[in-house]
Formats: structure tokens, sequence, C-alpha cells
């Protein structure tokens, strides 16, 4: 320990013990950190630094303002971009920013990157708000670079127009010198919306506060954009590894997940694949929930990460290093390297620093950077842990973070006083460069120095050009009864793949369905109260894309549309979903052909979604050249091949269809008659169809399936049923659903809707945006019968858990007596419960088993109205699924 100490060393000897090896060079008398009597570090190579400068963020009261991770487009103004010429104490710094906007007015910096060769700054920047403009007339981050050879800066996006054209930060270089960036523009996404028919607009982010930002790259001079990911939350944080693939933070948010894990993809943005974390996220202090966020490879091939919880007033976390070359989690190994039990993280301070809300003794990191010098160093910035002492007359004094003072409610915790530092991992000991003030964090840093230029990864020039022509790509899976490397068969997949044993009846697997996000508008475009997405808002808006049938063993191959996020749901012959929800998105490029190996458990952590991290497959394909056992001789496969893909190779790459369709193109009519053909169309349909006719003619990457309740469903409830006798008037039989299902017969008499269903198409009067019908069928209801002429809720004598009567007491606990004498029974309705559930039709059985063989209701649906029953609750049973067919007040 060097340096003075200025009178404190005695208040201070406990807590720098306690800070577990991290080494302060000095402190001043008020408890905080200085430097600038620091010597120079002696291996400090001449290079310069750069780092954001900030006043610490407060509302209009003084209130400090937290940082929310899922908030990319915050704006705290009061930054300045501030380079040194030296990472010492000593050196001089300028600000470079501050001549861009007119003096005094205060703008917002953030999320540095730095050249190969170490001469080029990349950061995003927003400029100062205008006076009494709505949010969507304010300024964007914009992406700039600074040149130190030149000392130019520059938008790289030089036109207000295109700049202005989406919110674009966290910029990268690629190996090519091109730009890797975060941005809410969305590019493709708005192509594609303007193929469905709708205005182009940037969707919002899964929890509907904000324009998604996903992964886009541009050249040098801001041209050129693509969109490379297609997440319906934010991509956030892209760097680039060693072997030219993009390490980046994506916020998984569908349904119910939110997490913050690592993926990556290549510049092309093929091959997006998960790399660490999904079910690591339960590793912060004390159990709770942590975040990975900046990440960095390394020099030695781990990963680094700023580890903290979404929301943090002070802006900052734990540092974390990752061994993600022999873990996909933090005790899970790849498959091939079953045994090593973890963990795969290592915290570099020792786990002094807290990630959740508690008193951090270790003080707490608001960014660090890694440095290429041989030193295993990292620059860092860091805030000691600092709590205030307020004697009630407004004098506020620091006091140490000592063991007494940490259990010392009376004591608040300080705002953090954040200064640069040169941490040394190797030793646990850190070094001062830039000294903390008060009112003022660092919340950025990065060494303007040069490293390896990593691996450039060309584009893809190889892909099918009738596929990238098309805009389509290929979903190729192994196999559908591969969970987590475990055949879920018990070794039948021979046998179900075996015509000559096994018939499609029988195949658990027949179909796939593709499920699409709805992009949702913002308020401006399109106003959504909670009633527009129906009972249940966890699934947003879904269409379907289409379906594929299931090759005998378990195998798909099929045309998908490119840069559309998907999911896949597995059914049953009847066109139901068998399994869980997959709740994660999919993508390919144009030309990209996606590898899956089979299917995953929700709650089950072994690897998968990561190609070097997964089990082996449990399919081993054909064991020979030739036809498969007891199938069709002219479908010869070829060693290791699955169905699907024999078939592909040999027939065609087949499209998805609008309709769930299976024809036995297997069986070989030899050894026995192919099984007939499953299909369930919408041209059976007599009321209107979800898709349009082309599309049930001919798919292509723009048919869609979308499903409004008001529009598609309620037709079929109200739709005729009448048995006629042979003369064409006698009615023998109404069928007709709301002829039985409503509070008043065809006499116009009142009536008990029958099995206490109502599927009336009048507004609900328990919410005037939702039909009755829709409201009977998913929400809770009360049984209703008729008293007096007049429909209302049948009530009944309440009773306690051993079943005896209640009656009505005092607050002392006395029976309230009637003018009789007699006790008043409390009375309760009875309730119903609803028919269907968003959570699909394998939960809804209430309502299909009634149309079953030897149910109440056989044959008074079609199969096709079934099907489309059927599909729309296994997509969330919503009540819109296009928001522009949405009312508007």
């Amino acid at each position: 320990m060097r340096g003075c100490m200025h009178g404190v060393l005695n208040k201070l000897k406990w807590w720098l013990a306690a800070l577990a090896g991290i080494a302060l060079s000095s402190c001043d008398g008020g408890g905080g950190l200085a430097g600038d009597s620091q010597a120079p570090d002696p291996v400090v190579q001449d290079f310069p630094i750069a780092y954001v400068k900030r006043q610490i963020p407060v509302d209009d009261n003084g209130t400090r303002l937290a940082h929310d991770l899922r908030d990319p487009l915050a704006f705290f103004p009061g930054a300045q971009l501030v380079i040194r010429d030296r990472a010492s104490p000593t050196a001089s710094e300028t600000v470079i920013t501050d001549g861009v906007f007119p003096e005094g007015e205060l703008y917002d910096v953030k999320d540095l990157s730095v050249s190969y060769d170490g001469r080029k700054l990349l950061f995003a920047m927003r400029a100062p708000e205008i006076p009494n403009a709505d949010e969507s007339e304010q300024p964007t981050w914009n992406i700039w670079e600074y040149d130190l050879d030149t000392r130019q800066l520059r938008r790289v996006i030089a036109s207000d127009i295109k700049a202005e054209a989406g919110h674009d930060f966290a910029p990268h270089y690629l190996p090519d010198g091109r730009i890797v960036f975060a941005s809410t523009r969305q590019q493709a996404n708005r192509a594609i919306l303007l193929d469905e028919g709708k205005p182009q607009y940037a969707g919002l982010d899964e929890d509907r506060n904000q324009p998604a930002a996903v992964l886009h790259v541009m050249d040098a001079d801001g041209s050129n954009i693509q969109q490379i990911t297609f997440n319906q939350s934010h991509d956030l944080d892209p760097t680039v590894m060693d072997d030219g693939r993009i390490l980046f933070v994506r916020w998984e948010n569908a349904a119910q997940n939110n997490m913050m894990s690592l993926y990556t993809v290549r510049p092309d943005g093929k091959d997006l694949q998960i790399l660490y974390g999904h079910h690591s996220h339960n590793t912060g202090t004390n159990g709770t929930p942590v975040q990975f966020v900046r990440p960095q490879e390394m020099p030695d091939g781990q990963v680094f990460v700023l580890a903290r919880s979404f929301v943090d007033e002070d802006f900052g976390g734990d540092l974390l290093q990752i061994d993600t070359k022999q873990y996909i989690d933090n005790d899970v190994p790849l498959a091939s390297l079953a045994g090593l039990t973890g963990p795969a993280q290592t915290s570099l301070t020792g786990g002094q620093v807290a990630t959740d809300s508690n008193r951090s003794l270790g003080g707490r990191y608001a960014a660090a950077s890694v440095l290429y010098d041989g030193t295993e160093r990292l620059l860092v910035s860091w805030s000691q842990c600092r709590l205030q002492q307020d004697d009630g007359n407004g004098n506020v004094t620091i006091v140490p973070c000592t063991e007494d003072n940490i259990s010392d409610m009376s004591l608040t915790v300080a705002p953090p006083r954040y200064g640069i530092w040169m941490f040394d991992r190797r030793n646990s000991t850190q070094l001062p460069i830039v000294t903390g003030e008060e009112g003022v964090m660092y919340t950025d840093v990065v060494a303007m120095q040069p490293r390896p230029l990593p691996t450039f990864i060309p584009p893809d020039t190889e892909a099918d050009t009738s596929l990238v022509e098309a805009n389509l790509g290929i979903l190729d899976i192994r196999n559908l009864y591969d969970f987590d490397g475990v055949d879920v068969t018990n070794g039948a997949i021979a046998a179900l793949a075996d015509p000559t044993q096994t018939t499609v009846d029988d195949r658990p697997f027949v179909f796939i369905r593709l499920v699409k996000a709805v992009s949702i508008p913002d308020d401006d475009l399109v106003q959504l109260n909670g009633a527009a997405f129906g009972r249940s808002s966890a699934q947003l808006m879904r269409e379907i894309l289409g379906y594929a049938p299931v090759a005998p063993d378990g195998s798909i191959r099929v045309k998908v549309p490119a840069n559309v996020p998907f999911m896949v749901s597995v059914l049953d012959k009847n066109g139901r979903r068998l399994t869980g929800r997959h709740n994660n998105w999919l993508q390919v490029k144009p030309g990209e052909v996606l590898q899956c190996q089979g299917c995953h458990s929700a709650n089950s952590t072994v690897p998968h979604g990561r190609v070097d991290a997964q089990p082996a497959s449990i399919w081993p394909g054909a064991a020979a050249a030739g036809p498969f056992p007891g199938t069709d001789p002219t479908l010869t496969a070829e060693v290791g091949e699955t169905m699907a893909q024999t078939y592909a190779r040999l027939r065609g790459e087949p499209s998805l269809s609008v309709n769930p369709k299976y024809e036995d193109v297997w069986t070989d009519p030899a050894r026995r008659t192919p099984d007939p053909t499953i299909e369930y169309s919408y041209a059976d349909l007599t009321t209107p169809m979800p898709t349009s006719q082309n599309c049930l003619s001919q798919w292509t990457a723009q048919c869609r399936i979308t499903i409004n309740y008001p529009e598609v469903i309620q037709p079929i409830w109200e739709k005729n049923r009448q048995v006629l006798d042979v003369d064409g008037v006698t009615v023998l039989a109404d069928h007709t659903c709301t002829s039985c299902h409503a509070p008043r017969d065809q006499n116009n008499a009142v009536q008990v809707p029958a099995g206490q269903l109502d599927l009336s198409g009048e507004p609900s009067p328990d919410n005037a945006d939702q039909l009755v019908s829709y409201r009977e069928l998913l929400f809770p209801d009360n049984e209703q019968e008729i008293v007096n002429g007049a429909l209302v809720d049948r009530l009944v004598q309440a009773t306690d858990a051993n079943g005896n009567p209640i009656f009505e007491t005092d607050e002392d606990g006395n029976l309230i007596l009637d003018t009789d004498g007699n006790p008043i029974p409390v009375m309760v309705t009875v309730p119903v419960a609803p028919a269907m559930s968003v959570s699909g039709a394998a939960s809804s059985d209430r309502f299909f088993s009634r149309f079953d063989a030897g149910g109440s209701h056989e044959g008074w649906l079609s199969p096709a109205e079934l099907r489309l029953l059927a599909e729309w609750l296994d997509i969330g049973g919503q009540y819109y699924n296009n928001p522009f067919a949405v009312p508007q007040n």
C-alpha cells in the first residue's frame, strides 16, 4: 500500500482487508479514492484511453435514477467523451465531443469501441433534447467515429434523414472494416411488414415498452445497412470473437422467459446459436437473478462479462470470467466433456461485489475493457462501497463500509464515486488512473491499443440461389423424438419408421406447425388495450407460417421463410400441439440451412441450441445405402440420411402448406396399402378463412394464417347447422351452436344456455371490447338459472371446509337472525370452469371431448373447423392476431 491516508487509516483498515486482495493505492480524507499522487505504473504502455464522464443522473427532485438493462434507449444527459493521452494519473485529457453541440446543451454518450489498429474510436451519441417535443420527435442515438490521427469526428451515417430512421448504438468494428451495431430501425422487419400488407414500423419489445433493438451491419461509410438478427426483444452489446463470430447479449423475453444470455452469430446473420447462460441466471449474490452484459473475449479465450441485476441505481455489478470453451451453463459442460462439474463462472473480485440491491462491500464496477498487452489486466470503472450519515441538519458525512457500518441501517448508501482503475486479475490489485469525483461517474472505458485482427468470415456464396431469390431457407430437424439426447420412444424409432410395422395413425408425431411473431406497433400507430390480446397477453399476437408433415422416422426438412422469427410446435394426427410451446425465436437467412438435432424440454439443462455442446443424435439415419425398411424402393437413402433428407434430395425441397396434410409417400405398395391421406383444409370451411385463397393453392414465403376471433371464430358458432328432411324445409334437428348456447331460444324465450355456455356474439357486459362467447369460453363464470323469468346467477349456501353451512355473524362472531329469528345463510355463486384454455387444445378437453367419437356433439363441427379452433388455442387463444384489425376509438 502506497500513498497517504490523510488521517483515516485506522477507520479503513478493516474495510481494506475485506476487499479480499484488491489493493487500493491511495484515498482521500473523505473516504473516497484518489490517484493523482500515485506514481505511474511502470508497465503501462504508451497508449491513449477513452472514457465517458457523466453526471450521476437524478430526477427533478434530485433523486437518483436507476439504470435498467432492458431500456437501452435511456437518455441520461450530461455526458462527455474524454481521451487521455496515456493510461496514467498524470496524463492530459481532452473532451472530444463538446464542440458538436451548442455550449451548455447536455447530450449523452455510451458504447465505446476501438478499431483493431487502435487508431479509431466508435461510440453512440444522442443529441440534446428538444424542449417541449414529443418523444417521437426527439433525436435518436447515432453512431460516431473519432480518428485519433486526424483528430476528426464524424457521424458514420451522414444523412440526417437516414441517421434518424432508428436508434443506432453499441457499434463494433468487424474484421473487414464494416460495423456491427444494435438498432431499432429493424430494416428487414419493415420490408417483411410491407410484404404482409402492413405499414412499415419498428415492432415493440415483448414488454411493449420500446422498439426492439436487433443487430445490423453496415459499411464503414454508413451505407448498405443489413439486419442480421430477428429477436422480438433486444439484441445488445455485439463484439467479435477471435474466430470471427459476433458475440452478443440476447434478451430472451418470449412468454415466461426474462433473461439476458450470451449468443453468437456469423456477420451475415447465419448460424445463430446460444453460447452461454440460459440456465445460469440464478447465480448472483445469495442466488438472486443476474444478467450477463458487455461481453468480451479475453486473450486466453475466456469470455469476460459484467454481471448485474436488470435494474441498478449504481449502474454496476461484478466482473466475471466464463469458460465458454467447456461450458454452456455454470454447471453444465459440453456434452463431450460430461463429468466436469464447474463452475464455469469465476468472479474476478473474489465475490466481494454484490450483484443484488444489497450493500456491496467490494463496491461496484460500471464498465471494464480487456487489455491486449500480455498482462491479463483490465481497465475498469469502479466505485468503492460508500455509506453516508445525515445528522438531521442537512450535514452529510461519508463513512467507510466497515462490518459495523454495513449492518447499521441508520446509514444510507451514498451515491457511487466511479473512477478509472487498472485492474490486474493475476494478483487482484488495482491502481488508480482517473480519480472519482462527487456527482460524477465513468460508465465506459477503453484502451486505444492495437490488438490482433479476428478471423474474417466471408459471406456465404454457396447458398442455393433459388432459395435466396425466394427469400427462403431450410429447416432440417434430424429427429423430433430426440429430447435432449434421449429417445422418448424407448428405442421404437426404427419400428415407427417402418410402414410395415406402424401406420400413421399409430405415430405420435404427424405434423409440425411454424408460428411467427407479430410485430406490435406503438400507440402512435395503433391503440391496443389488454382486451385486444385476449385472455392472456403472454403470447402477444401470433401468426402461423404453415405446416409440414413429419417423416415416419421423426425427421423434418422443409422450406421456411427467411428473415422472420419463428417457433416450432409438434402436432398429433389431429393437428393439435402435443408438447409445450417452444419459447425461443429461431431464424434463417435466405439460403441458410438451419439444422436442429431434436427437441428440448423447457426445464432441462442438457446442452441444447449450441452445435458443439449438445449430445450426439439418438438417430443414426439410414444404416446403409438403399431404401429404408418397408418403404418405397424408389426412395433410396444414402448412409446416415434421415427420411426427410432423402425425400428432399430425390423429390425436391418441400414447402410449407397452410393446411396440415400427410400423404403417405413412404409405404411400399407391394407390401401393404399406403395410409389414407390426412388433410385439414381451409377449403372445407363455409365460414371466413384466416388466410388468402392464393396461399391455399400455392404457399409462398409471404403466406400467413391470421386468426382474429371476431372475424374467424365467432362465425363458427353462428353458422346455420340445421338438419333438414328430404323436403328441404322440415327441420329435423338444429345443431347451430347459438340455438342452444344462448340466453334465449328460437322463440325469444329466456333459457339457460346449454352447458352454462353462452356463445352469443354481443359485446360482453364484463368487457365491451370482447364478445360474450369469448369470455364464456375462456374465463371463469357463474352458473345461471331462471328466476321470475330472468336469467340470474345461481346462489347456494356457502359451506366451510368440513361441509357445514355458513351463516352471517356480527363482529363478535354471534349469529345474525332474520325477523323470524332464524340464522341468515351466506349465499355464494356457483363457479363454472371455462371450456377452453389458452394453454392449447390439449388443455381444452372439456370442449373438444364433446366432438370426439361417442361424444354428445359428434359430427356437429367439421374436421376443418375443429382444426381451426385447435390451432387458435395452440398459439394462445388471442382475441386479435393482427393489431390493425383492432377497432380504434
